[in-house]
């Protein structure tokens, strides 16, 4: 009985998320490549590529194609290189004004991001950051460290500390326990870390326009305009492309991630 309980919730769950998130993927998709289809129809009157030709038409695409990539991999990079050590310090250690640095860090998600970013503007102009990647790419980190440092964290304390100390009994060197022990150990954290990152700086438009200046084109600054027109087709093209790219990322991060445990499970 229990276990025919135990499957039945378990096709409750299966089927909820493929209802959240898988169908309205495929309808956007649908959408997408038909022509004539609206409320009640329940079939679309013809199928037509000529959305996705519309879409790669522009020249512009496929160049904000390829600077939101660049964009969001060097986001979830750099998170990664100042949450790791910060939320292995806040999670291992207690030290004065702790608390002071957790709120300063989780600042940026507690007050307006529009706000520190209008202050972050005149700061990169001095600087001439603005209307450069590099200015977007700083920018991006407002709205994702905090996060970062935040799942990271949690990861950190729910790892013991004695997996550590048995390395160090064991001879191994602290590089060598934390690239071997502490890092697999914390990875669904690092996963989870690196596609929420990579979703938030692609969710970026009021960031990217403001220090980007219009000239740093990533996918959401051409996909907000075609929003406002009346073709339904494209739209559902763009939004298909919007979803398209964090499961593209997720894959080649799955693909890093097992690349690195053979490496260091190799003898």
């Amino acid at each position: 009985m229990i276990f025919y309980r135990k499957k039945a919730v378990q096709a409750v769950w299966f089927t909820g998320c493929i209802l959240l998130f898988v169908a309205p993927v495929v309808l956007m998709f649908i959408k997408s490549v038909s022509f004539g289809w609206s409320w009640p129809e329940w079939s679309p009157d013809q199928f037509s590529l000529r959305a996705w030709e519309v879409m790669f038409r522009d020249p512009a695409l496929s160049r904000s194609l390829y600077v939101t990539v660049a964009v969001g991999v060097s986001v979830v990079l750099i998170n990664f290189l100042i949450a790791v050590p910060s939320a292995y310090a806040l999670s291992r250690f207690s030290f004065k004004g702790k608390g002071v640095v957790e709120a300063l860090l989780m600042m940026p998600i507690l007050i307006p991001v529009l706000a520190i970013a209008m202050g972050m503007h005149l700061t990169m102009i001095r600087l001439g950051l603005t209307d450069r990647i590099t200015g977007v790419i700083l920018i991006h980190l407002l709205p994702t460290l905090p996060y970062a440092v935040r799942v990271l964290k949690a990861g950190f304390d729910r790892l013991s500390v004695d997996w550590e100390e048995q390395s160090a009994v064991l001879g191994a060197g602290r590089w060598t326990t934390f690239w071997t022990v502490v890092v697999p150990l914390i990875l669904p954290s690092l996963r989870s870390t690196a596609v929420l990152v990579f979703v938030i700086s692609l969710s970026q438009y009021v960031l990217t326009a403001i220090i980007g200046g219009g000239k740093v084109l990533t996918l959401p600054m051409i996909y907000y305009p075609y929003f406002n027109s009346a073709d339904e087709a494209v739209v559902a093209g763009f939004s298909v492309l919007f979803a398209l790219l964090p499961i593209a990322f997720l894959i080649v991060w799955e693909a890093i991630i097992k690349g690195y445990l053979f490496v260091i499970r190799k003898p």
